[in-house]
């Protein structure tokens, strides 16, 4: 669970390095379609099956379409601010995700605990967007966009909850998301400036990285969902903000001050106690396929970063 948190942090960093060869959008797009031929690969060798892709056609496309707006968003915003500031935004996901569920779901209501971790992840998020030596290195727009793909993602959290996406198997779910976003983004990559700016060894191979997250990244995720309560694996979460806000300053020696790291805390904080579910009682019924789908999606689908 921790080196998957790792790959996600360290992907906010391997898509700015994307961005340097390729186009932000054209990037995103390679990787979709690379990953879908990676998948393909995968389920082929493995004789998996993909499940009943007609009888999920829209609530499909709906997701492949929020997967691909959610890559537009998070690439461009790369592209224009920092990965401190864009990893603070995207990773908010669960806040928002809490919120809607809230006003959406039966059964989500928002408990003491969670309406504290709600609060301090909101105040968290506020104070590391005002911090000083953090605005000198981003972006307003930027961060929007970071905020835009964010929203995405609760959206396909959203999508897999409430539709009949979440009865298909991870590579089902998956499939929809490379191949919808795939098509989207290399459509809308010419309009949205040049496709190929100065690539080198380091943004092939970040490239390389990116599909390699989004194919088998996302598959090592839910079979994680097979073994871990999803309460720990939600709760492991609040480590790819902090280690996306270690690994900018490392590599690309953005700036990070005391009132940043201090707001990164709150963050942290606050989204362990939005995720954090109580253990089942050890006389309870053991969860069957069914059980652990749904905990699967109450982590809000780690899937794509």
């Amino acid at each position: 669970m921790t080196a998957f948190a790792v790959a996600l942090a360290f992907n906010q960093v391997v898509i700015k390095l994307t961005n340097a060869g390729f186009g932000p959008v054209f990037g995103a797009g390679l990787r979709s379609l690379l990953a879908l031929a990676v998948l393909s690969l995968w389920v082929v060798m493995r004789r998996r099956r993909m499940g009943n892709l007609t009888a999920t056609l829209w609530p499909g496309l709906l997701l492949g379409s929020l997967f691909g707006l959610e890559f537009i968003f998070l690439f461009k915003a790369l592209d224009m601010t920092s990965v401190s500031r864009a990893s603070i935004l995207f990773y908010s996901m669960p806040v928002w995700l809490a919120v809607v569920a809230h006003l959406t779901l039966p059964g989500e209501r928002l408990s003491l605990r969670r309406t504290a971790g709600l609060g301090l992840a909101m105040a968290g998020v506020a104070w590391a967007l005002a911090d000083p030596q953090s605005r000198a290195g981003g972006d307003l727009l930027g961060d929007l966009l970071a905020l835009c793909a964010c929203w995405c993602w609760a959206g396909i959290a959203l999508t897999v909850r409430l539709s009949k996406v979440s009865q298909l198997p991870a590579e089902g779910q998956l499939f929809w998301q490379l191949a919808v976003s795939s098509v989207i983004l290399l459509c809308v990559a010419p309009l949205m400036g040049p496709l190929i700016r100065t690539p080198d060894w380091i943004s092939y191979s970040a490239l390389g990285y990116g599909v390699l997250v989004a194919s088998m990244g996302f598959l090592f995720w839910l079979w994680l969902m097979t073994i871990y309560p999803a309460s720990d694996i939600a709760s492991f979460s609040f480590l790819s903000p902090v280690l996306a806000v270690v690994f900018g300053w490392l590599i690309f020696a953005e700036p990070v001050g005391p009132q940043f790291i201090l707001a990164l805390g709150l963050v942290a904080v606050g989204i362990v106690l939005i995720n954090r579910r109580k253990r089942p009682s050890p006389l309870a019924e053991p969860a069957g396929p069914e059980g652990l789908a749904s905990a699967g999606r109450d982590t809000g689908s780690l899937k794509s970063d």
